[in-house]
């Protein structure tokens, strides 16, 4: 596990972009990935009757549409104790396995960092 402090600025960056997202938008969690160029991509969880996509799985996908090959870092803010095996499948896609996702709780403060692998 890493702390916060030990983030650099562009990790703390993403954590507060998910965190703004999550809170923006009321949803139960807010994402952000940085792909290869340092652009970044934020959402929200997505719950359409017809549409369910985590939070992370949102962000990956706009970093595709947007043509990023590839992630340097994602990050989710949630109440959730884990990345989802789903979420890191997403991030795994496009980054590789060893591309860090940050699990923040919802007051921003960092709780792990894992491998997307």
């Amino acid at each position: 596990m890493t702390q916060s402090t030990d983030l650099g600025p562009e990790d703390r960056k993403i954590i507060t972009l998910a965190r703004s997202a999550r809170a923006r938008n009321g949803v139960p969690e807010g994402a952000a990935v940085r792909d290869e160029t340092g652009r970044t991509y934020v959402a929200g969880t997505v719950a359409l009757e017809s549409l369910k996509l985590s939070a992370l799985q949102t962000a990956v996908a706009m970093a595709v549409a947007s043509g990023a090959r590839s992630l340097e870092a994602a990050a989710v803010v949630t109440e959730a104790e884990a990345a989802s095996d789903a979420d890191r499948a997403a991030v795994r896609d496009l980054g590789g396995a060893e591309t860090p996702v940050l699990l923040a709780g919802p007051d921003g403060e960092l709780r792990a960092t894992v491998s997307a692998g």
